[in-house]
């Protein structure tokens, strides 16, 4: 078992499907990502670059994009709690996996560009 398996492990079940399913976007966008735990929380990085992060709470899952990613998509996260670089995924509504994958990918080409 690895760090981010380890750190997934910790929360209920339910949410450790759901973190899971944030995890496997990712790497299926980002397969080449490095994946590691930072500050405190699974986080990506291709091109030497920070791609996202995710992290596991008592009642949402926060992801965290940078703050390019999230003004990319302020229109479609504006019904989300936010902070710079960072949103809130209510536990009691649905994950918006198809957007957290659209912003994965946004990333992902963000650091492609970025070499």
């Amino acid at each position: 078992m690895n760090e981010i398996d380890e750190y997934i492990s910790k929360f209920p079940e339910e949410v450790q499907q759901q973190l899971q399913q944030v995890r496997a976007i990712i790497k299926n966008i980002a397969p080449q990502a490095i994946e590691k735990m930072a500050y405190g929380m699974p986080g990506y990085k291709t091109n030497g670059k920070p791609l996202v992060y995710f992290a596991g709470y008592k009642n949402h899952i926060g992801f965290y994009a940078t703050p390019s990613g999230h003004e990319a998509f302020q229109n479609e996260l504006s019904k989300y709690k936010q902070g710079k670089g960072s949103v809130q995924f209510p536990l009691d509504q649905p994950i918006p996996f198809e957007l957290i994958e659209q912003i994965v990918k946004f990333r992902v080409e963000e650091n492609a560009k970025a070499k």
